[in-house]
C-alpha cells in the first residue's frame, strides 16, 4: 500500500510490476476473469488496460488483493500508452467514484478490485479442499467485527475489506458438498446475468423503463406455460419474490375468481372460505391465508399416505364436511415435490375432485416443477395441465440464482382484474405503444426486481436439454445415495421405496443405539443424533445436510441434491463423514 504521503495517486514502479505487458497482477486477473465469466471480466480488462491485454493460454495463480493498484486510463487511444497510476484506496471514498468529476478511473479500478474478490470466491466455491462454512457463533462474529452503522463514511479500503469479510463467513452454497437447502449450486451464466441485472437497475412495472426485460418475461412465462401443457402457452403469469408469495397470489386470484366483490368490500362481504392442502405441504399456504384475512383455521390439512402423498378420498371427505357446515371450499393446493419427503400428490385424482366440486386447483410445484424439463421424470406431474394455477421455482431444481419464482395462471386477464389499481402516474392509457406490456398493474408489488433475465440467459446457454441433463443427474445421484444406504449397517430409511425426487430421508443410528430395543428411550436418544452430527459438520466446515422431525418421527436427515457440481464421490464423502462424526454418539 502506498504511504500516506503519496496522496491519492502515485505512478507505478520502474520495474513494470502491475504493467499489463508484465505477466503479473493484471494478466493473472484477466486469465481468471476470462475463464469464469465467459469474457465479461476480459472486457473489463480491456477497459482498464487497453485492447492489448489478452488472456494468456495457460492458467496462473490468483494474486492477493493489494490496496494499491494500477488505475484505468480514460483516454480513447487503443492500445493506450499512458502511464498507469496506482490507486490508494485509503484516501478514496464513495464520493470519488462516478458520478464524481474524474471518477471514471477510480470507479473502474474499484470495480476491478471487487471483481477480484468475487472471482476468488467463485473459484473457492468449487474447491473441495475448502470449507463449505467457516462457522462462528453469532456472539463471536458480533464481537470480532464492528458491524454498526456510523454517521461518517469509511474509505474504500475499508469497504473492500467488508466485502472480503462478508464472503469469508458466507456459506458456499455452490460448494459440491453443500446439501442443506433446496436451492444449491452456482451457475456461471446465471451469475453473469445477475450482475447485468443489478447493473441495469431497473423496475419491472412498465415497458418504457424495462423494455427487454418485460419482453423476456413474456416469452419465458409463455414457454413455461407450454411446458405445463396449456394449449399454445395461453394464460398469464408473473415472477414473484419466492414460492410463498406465488402461492399467496394463487390464493388471492382463486378468491377473486369466486367472489370478485371481495376486492372492494373485503372479507365481510363473502362467506367463510375454506382452502385444502396436504399435511406435508409448505407452510406458506397458512401464511397466505393469514395475510389475506382468510385465517389459518380455514386451511384444512388433508391426510397423506406413508410416502407423503395427499389421499384423495380424505380430500373429498373434508370438502363435503365443509360444505355441510355452510362453508365455501374455494381452493385446493396440491403439492408437486413436498419439502421434506419430495412427494408428488396424485394430481389427476385431485383434478377430478376439483372439477366435480367446482374448486380452483393450484399446484405448488416450487420444488418439483423443474422435473417438467425432463422427459424421464415429468410423468410425476401428470395432471398439472388441469390446474388453474402453478407455482414453479427455477431457483430450486433448475439452479437459477436466487430469487426466481413464477406463478402461472391458466386464465388470461384474471390476474390483471384481480390486482389492478389504475395508477395514472404509471399506467397512462394514451402511451404510444402496446399497453399490454405494462405488466406492473397485475402485480401486488409496485417495485419489482428483474428476476427473469437469469432464467432466460441460462435457458439460452443450456437449452432445454441442458436443464434436462442437470435434473436427470441430480435424481440419479439421489438414487445412488438411496441404493448405498438402504441396506447399510447404521442406516434406517424414513419410508420404504426409491425416492421420487432428490429427497432422501434417513436416520443414522450410532453403534451404541443399534443394540437397543425400539422403545421410547431409543427414540429419545436417536432424536439427538442428527442435531449433534449437523453441528459437528458446521464446526468442521466439511459439509451441510438438513434435518427435522415430522409428525411422530424423531429428527432425521433430509438429503436433497440440486447442485450439478455434486458427484458420486461427494455422496460417498457425505456417508463417510456422517459415520465419522456420529460413531461416538
Amino acid at each position: 500500500m502506498a504511504s500516506p504521503g503519496s496522496g491519492f495517486w502515485s505512478f507505478g514502479s520502474e520495474d513494470g510490476s502491475g504493467d499489463p505487458e508484465n505477466p503479473g497482477t493484471a494478466r493473472a486477473w484477466c486469465q481468471v476473469a476470462q475463464k469464469f465469466t465467459g469474457g465479461i471480466g476480459n472486457k473489463l480488462c480491456a477497459l482498464l488496460y487497453g485492447d492489448a491485454e489478452k488472456p494468456a493460454e495457460s492458467g496462473g495463480s490468483q494474486p492477493p488483493r493489494a490496496t494499491s493498484r494500477k488505475a484505468a486510463c480514460a483516454c480513447n487511444q487503443k492500445p493506450c500508452s499512458c502511464p498507469k497510476a496506482e490507486v490508494n484506496y485509503a484516501f478514496l471514498h464513495a464520493t470519488d467514484l462516478l458520478p464524481a468529476c474524474d471518477g471514471e478511473r477510480p470507479t473502474l479500478a474499484f470495480l476491478q478490485e471487487v471483481m477480484d474478490i468475487l472471482l476468488q470466491y467463485v473459484v473457492k466455491s468449487f474447491d473441495r479442499s475448502t470449507k463449505v462454512i467457516d462457522f462462528h457463533y453469532p456472539n463471536e462474529l458480533l464481537q470480532e467485527y464492528n458491524w454498526e452503522l456510523a454517521d461518517q463514511p469509511q474509505n474504500l479500503e475499508e469497504i473492500l475489506m467488508h466485502c472480503q469479510t462478508t464472503l469469508k463467513y458466507a456459506i458456499k452454497t455452490g460448494h459440491p458438498r453443500y446439501f442443506n437447502q433446496l436451492s444449491t449450486g452456482l451457475d456461471m451464466v446465471g451469475l453473469a446475468a445477475d450482475w447485468l441485472t443489478s447493473t441495469a437497475n431497473t423496475n419491472m412495472f412498465t415497458y418504457e423503463i424495462a423494455p427487454v426485460f418485460v419482453l423476456l418475461e413474456y416469452v419465458t412465462l409463455k414457454k413455461m406455460r407450454e411446458i405445463i401443457g396449456w394449449p399454445g402457452g395461453s394464460g398469464d403469469g408473473i415472477f414473484s419474490p419466492g414460492g410463498a408469495i406465488s402461492n399467496m397470489y394463487a390464493m388471492l386470484i382463486a378468491r377473486f375468481k369466486m367472489f370478485p366483490e371481495v376486492k372492494e368490500k373485503g372479507m365481510a362481504a363473502v362467506p367463510r372460505l375454506i382452502a385444502f392442502t396436504s399435511e406435508h405441504s409448505h407452510f406458506s399456504l397458512k401464511k397466505g391465508a393469514a395475510a389475506l384475512g382468510i385465517g389459518t383455521d380455514s386451511v384444512i390439512l388433508i391426510k397423506c399416505d406413508e410416502r407423503g402423498k395427499m389421499i384423495p378420498s380424505d380430500l373429498e371427505r373434508r370438502i363435503l364436511e365443509a360444505k355441510q357446515k355452510g362453508f365455501v371450499p374455494f381452493l385446493v393446493s396440491a403439492t408437486a415435490g413436498t419439502t421434506v419427503y419430495g412427494a408428488f400428490d396424485p394430481l389427476l385424482a385431485v383434478a377430478d375432485i376439483c372439477k366435480k366440486y367446482k374448486i380452483w386447483m393450484h399446484v405448488d410445484a416450487a420444488w418439483g416443477g423443474g422435473l417438467l424439463m425432463s422427459r424421464k421424470h415429468k410423468w410425476k406431474l401428470s395432471g398439472v395441465e388441469r390446474a388453474n394455477s402453478v407455482t414453479w421455482n427455477p431457483h430450486k431444481m433448475m439452479g437459477v440464482p436466487l430469487q426466481c419464482s413464477a406463478l402461472l395462471v391458466r386464465e388470461e386477464g384474471l390476474m390483471q382484474s384481480c390486482n389492478q389499481m389504475h395508477a395514472s402516474y404509471l399506467f397512462q392509457q394514451d402511451k404510444h405503444y402496446d399497453l399490454s406490456y405494462d405488466t406492473g398493474d397485475k402485480a401486488l408489488q409496485c417495485g419489482r426486481h428483474v428476476d427473469v433475465f437469469k432464467l432466460w440467459l441460462m435457458w439460452r446457454a443450456k437449452g432445454t436439454t441442458g436443464f434436462e441433463a442437470h435434473i436427470d443427474k441430480c435424481l440419479e445421484l439421489a438414487e445412488y445415495l438411496y441404493n448405498i444406504i438402504k441396506n447399510r449397517e447404521g442406516y434406517e430409511m424414513v419410508f420404504d421405496g426409491k425416492p421420487q425426487h432428490t429427497n432422501v430421508c434417513f436416520w443414522y443410528v450410532p453403534p451404541s443405539l443399534r443394540v437397543l430395543d425400539n422403545n421410547e428411550e431409543r427414540l429419545s436418544r436417536l432424536s439427538k443424533v442428527a442435531p449433534v452430527i449437523k453441528a459437528r459438520m458446521m464446526e468442521y466446515g466439511t459439509t451441510m445436510v438438513s434435518y427435522q422431525p415430522l409428525g411422530d418421527k424423531v429428527n432425521f436427515f433430509r438429503m436433497v441434491i440440486s447442485n450439478p457440481a455434486a458427484t458420486h464421490q461427494d455422496i460417498d464423502f457425505l456417508i463417510e463423514e456422517i459415520e465419522r462424526l456420529g460413531q461416538d454418539l
